[in-house]
């Protein structure tokens, strides 16, 4: 195992068992909201904070982007960790049991490891580039599609984002006419992994961050999965719109959103 994939895992189930005890006392729970429709608690910091503190007693050089603590310089800027403490903080806040840490690690631009926990499941997902994915250390494949019909798409309502919520479900109702239905689970990085594993059939959602999916598209694409922007790109880092599935899978769902998308969100 890639030394540094042991780390990003001895930090993720730090701060997921951390995550998880804290819902035995939700009385000590304080959620603050940061952006619209974007909330914060004491516990997302204090899952970043052992998940930094693991990461910088192993490699105190390197540089950290975390969501609540944004960029952290180190000496080494070509090595990015990119955390999500608590993915899912809408539902962890209403004691749904559905979220994850995310972690990955960026070489020179490059996603080179990955690892995403549900510390409820005690599953965790991993993955290093050109060696496959595994959850819990069995290798997973993403399933392969022939078409749409009969399929269970994950997504996720643009609710930061509002702006773009007719085009949005402009794209939900085109995609509906020919899958069976769909997943709004409530942890982006859960659902790309969700589509490595084959439990979804194809994924897509926009306006994510960074660590949202840093973690979640490396898992993906070393299951199987085609992974683009709305343009059939590979810019969604940048863009925040991504798409997930098997070739055939991602083909037939990109057509349907080139063909009902406006133009802000297929740049």
């Amino acid at each position: 195992m890639h030394p540094m994939l042991n780390i990003a895992i001895r930090a993720a189930r730090k701060a997921g068992n951390h995550i998880a005890k804290s819902l035995e006392n939700t009385d000590k729970i304080e959620s603050v909201q940061k952006g619209t429709n974007d909330f914060v608690t004491n516990v997302d910091k204090e899952a970043e904070a052992l998940i930094i503190h693991t990461i910088q007693t192993s490699y105190p050089d390197h540089s950290i982007i975390a969501e609540e603590g944004g960029l952290i310089e180190g000496k080494d800027s070509d090595v990015q960790w990119i955390i999500d403490p608590l993915d899912g903080t809408q539902n962890f806040v209403k004691g749904i049991p559905h979220f994850s840490v995310s972690i990955a690690v960026r070489i020179k631009g490059k996603t080179e490891v990955a690892c995403v926990y549900d510390p409820m499941l005690n599953e965790l997902f991993t993955a290093q580039r050109g060696a496959g994915a595994q959850l819990n250390n069995a290798r997973i494949r993403v399933k392969a599609l022939k078409d749409l019909k009969g399929t269970v798409i994950g997504t996720g309502f643009p609710s930061r984002q509002k702006q773009h919520s007719e085009s949005y479900l402009k794209i939900m109702s085109a995609l509906f006419v020919d899958c069976a239905d769909f997943r709004r689970a409530g942890s982006a990085a859960l659902d790309l992994c969700y589509v490595a594993a084959g439990r979804l059939d194809g994924y897509f959602e926009l306006g994510l961050k960074p660590w949202d999916m840093a973690a979640g598209e490396l898992i993906a694409r070393e299951a199987g999965a085609i992974v683009t922007d709305f343009a059939g790109g590979t810019e969604y880092m940048k863009s925040g719109n991504v798409v997930a599935a098997s070739a055939r899978g991602a083909k037939n769902m990109l057509k349907i959103i080139r063909e009902n998308g406006n133009e802000a969100i297929l740049k």
